[in-house]
């Protein structure tokens, strides 16, 4: 047996925030590392409503994860998906391949969540992964097309009405971007439908948007969408989707084209881990975000939940890549035969973007709204792009927007237009 195989082996499954900051905080570490994705690049999930909404194209808010790892000895990437997990027999199992493992990071991440009505998916797509996004693009854009070839004015008034459900960071960034497109974006484009006709609904089972922050940072977060033309409906929980409609309670809302971001679920995976879950799949994990019957086990991002100071941390990427990093540093503890520590999120702020110069900021307690909010945002995510390619088309391609109120990434491709 050569020394390289005889080193401990971890197997991290996920290559986004989580994974891929536990990967390279483990890059001095002696150990043999093998990441498994379902895709073979890094996404920057908090952009991609940009690349659904057309200001951007895939690859500025992606990047292979080879290359990003290429100069780490240490590691081995592998484009799979995971079928299953055998804790007992420390195994992951890829389809027919099985890997063991010495120490394994479950990073896998959530998907959407239909509250019991999975059949809603074909008709309001959600958005977690590049394929959603460039689907839902492709949507967007062809109902204006549509809408340009209908004589009928009522049809011709559904494919120019657009309902985003859930009234969360996601959903608040799609309805304001996708007011700009119609009252700005499109403006002499068309000669039959009228893009300023366009009906913006954002649909809110809750008493506020953007719940998670503060209620004043809410209230401005609406009053922007209002001033943006967008419809916001509150305490208004769907009960019904079509491929035409959506109903809430007794009112229904003609519309062609709907998009879900109204919740996530855990990754199944975490059923497999032999532990328990809580009501949306996540694995409930100890303090050092080990698994309680399994140290050798870690779980990390959207796929853990953990109290702190009597609050989940939050589902988002800045708690994962910090997840990350601080497993990796428990497996190297373990290895050295020392304690591990508790996990302790630091927050340091949110951000939600509304529109062009319109965003809110809670940077612990010093609260930000409109264009000031707007730049802080765009410079923090513009810093934690992976490559600075990425972060330079972004920028470029940003002030440009700003300026023409243009959105190049407006092509159609793939897939059929629907009837």
């Amino acid at each position: 047996m050569s020394s390289t195989t005889a080193l401990p082996h971890v197997i991290i499954i996920g290559g986004g925030f989580g994974g891929l900051s536990a990967a390279r905080a483990l890059r001095k570490a002696p150990l043999r590392i093998t990441l498994i994705d379902r895709t073979n690049h890094h996404l920057f999930q908090p952009l991609l409503y940009e690349v659904a909404t057309a200001g951007l194209s895939g690859p500025d808010i992606a990047a292979p994860l080879r290359h990003i790892l290429r100069r780490q000895a240490n590691i081995t990437v592998r484009m799979e998906t995971v079928t299953s997990i055998d804790v007992g027999q420390k195994r992951v199992s890829m389809g027919e391949d099985v890997m063991a493992y010495d120490y394994l990071i479950v990073a896998t991440g959530s998907s959407h969540a239909y509250f019991g009505h999975d059949d809603w998916a074909t008709d309001a797509p959600g958005m977690k992964t590049m394929n959603d996004a460039l689907a839902i693009r492709r949507h967007i854009l062809n109902a204006f097309e549509a809408a340009e070839r209908e004589s009928d004015p009522e049809k011709r008034a559904a494919w120019l009405s657009f309902v985003v459900i859930g009234a969360g960071p996601t959903g608040v960034e799609l309805a304001g971007t996708l007011a700009e497109i119609a009252h700005h974006t499109l403006a002499n484009e068309f000669r039959v439908a009228d893009p300023h006709q366009a009906q913006i609904h954002l649909v809110e089972a809750g008493p506020r948007v953007l719940a998670s922050m503060p209620a004043d940072l809410s209230a401005k977060a609406q009053r922007q969408l209002e001033q943006m033309q967008v419809r916001v409906h509150l305490n208004s929980a769907v009960t019904g989707v079509g491929e035409d409609h959506v109903q809430i309670g007794e009112q229904r809302i003609e519309a062609r084209t709907l998009v879900w971001a109204a919740g996530v679920a855990a990754s199944s995976l975490g059923r497999q881990l032999d532990t328990p879950c809580d009501r949306a799949g996540r694995v409930q994990v100890s303090p050092d975000l080990s698994l309680p019957q399994h140290p050798e086990v870690f779980v990390i991002g959207d796929l853990a939940h953990l109290q702190q100071d009597g609050k989940p941390v939050p589902a988002l990427s800045p708690a994962a890549k910090q997840m990350g990093a601080h497993a990796a540093q428990m497996i190297c503890e373990r290895m050295a035969g020392r304690a591990t520590r508790a996990f302790r999120y630091k927050d340091y702020g949110s951000f939600a973007t509304i529109g062009r110069g319109k965003a809110v900021a809670d940077l612990r307690g010093l609260h930000l709204s409109g264009l000031v909010a707007w730049w802080l945002w765009l410079v923090v995510h513009i810093f934690f792009l992976i490559g600075f390619g990425n972060r330079m088309l972004i920028t470029t391609g940003w002030a440009w927007s700003y300026l023409t109120w243009q959105r190049n990434a407006r092509i159609i491709v793939g897939g059929e237009s629907r009837k």
